[in-house]
């Protein structure tokens, strides 16, 4: 009698493996437990067990296991589901899912390279003698694979030795950073409370026989009186031309006191703590519809105005869930909201919540999995980006995807390409659990989805503590730079609401949705631009780092004094991205901190929240940004956002552009007046009666909602159709034209739906291969998963094919 298990290797392959295991093995392992197994000539791989069984394989003698390395499932039924289901869906392999779902220290492979954490004591009499031997090899060389410690400890079970070393913190897998961030404290002051009443002031005033403390003391009213905010010693000091010694003498007497801040400037209402959820009328009565629908249906959408106070409902309900022992997974398309709420949650859950994201070392992100997988105190709530769906729940109540219409929630490279919010859906429907998907502009798919009544609908139409939709104003760009009335890229409408701005004391957004100084540097003599080698497009010029750098594959030269095609000096730069806009604002406003946020600037662990914590606390005036500054932030100092050119966003070549526009333009503009005072936004565009623009400008949603959507029902895109994108990549040009024609025939052949193509995309060229791409329409009436198998073994004929063996065809399903 033998016995076989069946695993996934995490490897770009479609189909399970079967290995032999002894019948004492056989009675040990459970679905869902890793086993080291030998795969190809000499690899040693992480396998995941889905299933035992006494049948052999018939076309390949099964190899026996390595070892087991868990004593109990790490993964269970519900997520082995999703993965096929991904896998089934979205046209990807088995392997692929399995790779992207587990933290990389859980996928220990030979070529896993592994290194020493410096910071962490060891105490070598507390590790065995294997642990030890791979301990005083790191001491002579900075990195290991596995592989080398397989030679030293000279024999195949290393994986538990090295799982040990990471428990016990003394070794890390080589692609984190170490970063470690501190949160600036500023040291604050104010008058001690002894003295609030006006007799006991004047009694101060008299008491003081130094004329410097006399001063410094004045100088403090003078401040109150004039800023309603609270002073830093350092302000003090500067405006009083004092000296610390005399700040420490008067708070050492009793009449000054010093206190820190850090966090949220919400700390210091006192009263707003202790309400902190109670919901207003609105957002009750949201609340109270949310409940509604879910008894009866699954899945609802709760569009809400920017600022409505979303979040608070979802903590309210987030509450009930965990009284009922349930599991909460919270969804944020970018990792630079993650820090904002998880201070919001941590507030109200304390240690309740745990984070998951890529910018997580890998130790971290199996500590994360540890707690969800043993349903652990620490982690009833998880707040993560899409890679969070993966974590092993076994018993999720509740789903919230915020900002849903987000395109981040797709991904794009490497497979599996899923969508977040599509998958999240089906997660919860095996759980039986409810998804509440909430957005201020949601995506067209899903507003058709809950105005159609498959999803339910909750609407929130005001902004919490009833105030008002920030006003906006457009600014003609081709009338202000016929009128001179331009400085820079800035018109002076703009100009003057920023000054006005800062005369008040308030922060300013400025949104443009390109990074670097300059997309474009011409040559005026010859009109050469200088292109990427291995790309198809310009060079974008950094003034920072003074570089041409490529935004495709990461290219980069130094800029040219001269034309590299005429020799002439005379280089121009034609097109400005947040950088010029960060230099034009130093000079216009020479003494105003301004800072930029867009991939450059946050390459780091802590880099979001160095920026955050800086603008919240109100040293920086300026925040110059890209699309990361359009998702859901909450800043209450916020008087005026700028949008620096809306017409870049409008004329992208996709047929998601104006409603990506909509989308981004209100959301960059909801960042504006989340306090009292009503916010205003000034968007600069060539052209003003556009419609989209003018949606936005009347915060018209219904508007754009209904005009896209005629428009998507004429030309078959979706909701009505579901789209599958085919890419094909390869460095030969003829060879890629002749094979994407050749599988653009076959296809129409088989399939009775439009398919079109084969289409050269905008950008034809990256890192040197060239791309073609085939786009196939699947109406609503057509069964998808018969479709997608043609496609599939079409798909699959074409690899057969000898010469377009080397043609790369990636399979994109629901791609927008």
């Amino acid at each position: 009698m033998s016995f076989f298990i069946e695993v996934i290797i995490p490897l770009s392959l479609s189909k399970t493996f079967t290995y032999k295991v002894s019948e004492a093995e056989y009675n040990f392992i459970f679905k869902g437990m890793r086993i080291a197994v030998p795969f190809g000539k000499n690899k040693i791989y992480t396998a995941l067990v889905i299933d035992l069984h006494q049948n052999a394989p018939t076309l390949y003698e099964a190899k026996e296991i390595h070892q087991i390395l868990d004593e109990k499932p790490i993964v269970n039924e519900f997520q082995i589901n999703l993965w096929f289901w991904i896998a089934s869906y979205y046209m990807c392999n088995i392997g692929d899912v399995y790779r992207g779902a587990l933290p990389s220290a859980l996928l220990l492979e030979s070529e896993t390279i592994i290194s020493q954490r410096k910071e962490t004591f060891v105490d070598e009499t507390d590790l065995s003698d294997d642990e030890f031997l791979v301990y005083e090899a790191l001491q002579h060389q900075s990195s290991l694979k596995v592989q080398n410690i397989i030679d030293i400890l000279n024999k195949k079970t290393v994986f538990p030795v090295i799982q040990k070393l990471i428990h016990k913190n003394i070794i890390s897998l080589e692609e984190e950073i170490q970063e470690e961030y501190k949160p600036k404290l500023i040291r604050y002051i104010r008058l001690h409370e002894n003295y609030l009443a006006e007799e006991k002031l004047i009694e101060l005033l008299d008491s003081l026989k130094s004329e410097k403390r006399k001063n410094l003391v004045l100088q403090y009213f003078q401040w109150q009186a004039q800023e309603k905010k609270p002073i830093s010693v350092k302000q003090l000091i500067e405006t009083a031309q004092s000296s610390t010694a005399i700040v420490k003498a008067l708070i050492e007497k009793g009449v000054f006191e010093e206190y820190y801040i850090q966090e949220d400037r919400v700390n210091f209402d006192k009263n707003k703590l202790d309400n902190q959820l109670s919901l207003s009328e609105a957002q009750q009565n949201a609340f109270n519809e949310i409940e509604n629908v879910f008894l009866e249906k699954d899945v609802c959408l709760l569009h809400g105005v920017t600022s409505s106070g979303k979040t608070e409902i979802y903590t309210k309900l987030i509450e009930n869930y965990i009284a009922d022992g349930k599991q909460v997974l919270y969804l944020l398309p970018e990792i630079a909201l993650t820090t904002q709420l998880v201070s919001r949650l941590t507030k109200h859950f304390g240690n309740k919540v745990a984070v998951f994201h890529s910018k997580y070392s890998n130790n971290e992100r199996v500590e994360v999995w540890n707690q969800v997988l043993n349903s652990s105190e620490k982690a009833q709530v998880v707040i993560g980006a899409r890679s969070a769906l993966f974590l092993p729940f076994s018993n999720l109540g509740l789903i919230i995807v915020d900002e849903e219409h987000e395109p981040t929630f797709k991904q794009q490279d490497p497979a599996p390409r899923y969508h977040a919010r599509d998958s999240a859906i089906v997660l919860a429907n095996a759980h039986q659990s409810k998804v509440l998907l909430g957005s201020a502009t949601p995506s067209i798919e899903t507003y058709y989805n809950a105005t159609s009544g498959k999803f339910g609908f909750v609407s929130l139409k005001e902004r919490f503590g009833k105030v008002q939709m920030p006003e906006i104003e457009l600014v003609d760009l081709k009338d202000s730079y016929f009128r001179k009335k331009m400085k820079g890229h800035f018109s002076l409408t703009l100009i003057e609401e920023i000054t006005e701005a800062f005369a008040n004391n308030e922060q300013v957004i400025l949104f443009q949705n390109r990074r670097g100084f300059s997309p474009v540097l011409e040559c005026m003599t010859c009109g050469h631009v200088p292109q990427c080698p291995q790309c198809d497009v310009s060079l974008t010029y950094h003034k920072y780092k003074n570089q041409l750098r490529c935004h495709y594959c990461g290219y980069n030269m130094a800029k040219p004094s001269n034309c590299h095609v005429c020799s002439s000096v005379d280089l121009e730069t034609k097109g400005f991205g947040t950088e010029q806009i960060e230099l034009e604002l130093a000079e216009l406003f020479p003494n105003k901190n301004v800072k930029r946020m867009d991939q450059d600037t946050t390459r780091g662990k802590y880099s979001f929240e160095k920026i955050i914590d800086g603008f919240k606390n109100r040293e920086i005036d300026v925040l110059v940004g890209t699309q990361m500054l359009a998702k859901g932030l909450d800043f209450d100092n916020v008087s005026l956002v700028g949008i620096m050119n809306a017409d870049n966003m409008l004329y992208h070549p996709d047929f998601r552009a104006f409603e990506r526009s909509y989308q981004m333009m209100t959301q960059v503009s909801g960042r504006s007046g989340r306090s009292e005072k009503r916010g205003k936004v000034i968007i600069q565009t060539y052209n003003p009666l556009h419609n989209v623009i003018q949606q936005v400008t009347n915060n018209d949603y219904e508007g754009m909602y209904k005009e896209q959507l005629y428009e998507r029902k004429i030309y078959y895109y979706p909701p009505f159709y579901r789209l599958i994108k085919l890419t094909m990549k390869h460095r030969d040009f003829d060879k890629l034209k002749e094979g994407s024609m050749w599988l653009f025939q076959v296809l129409q052949q088989n399939l009775s739906i439009p398919v079109l193509g084969p289409e050269e995309p905008a950008i034809s060229r990256i890192r040197n291969e060239y791309i073609r791409t085939i786009m196939i329409k699947i109406p609503s009436d057509t069964p998808l998963q018969g479709t997608k198998k043609t496609i599939q073994k079409v798909l699959n004929s074409f690899d057969v094919v000898p010469q377009y063996r080397t043609i790369k065809v990636t399979v994109n399903v629901d791609f927008y």
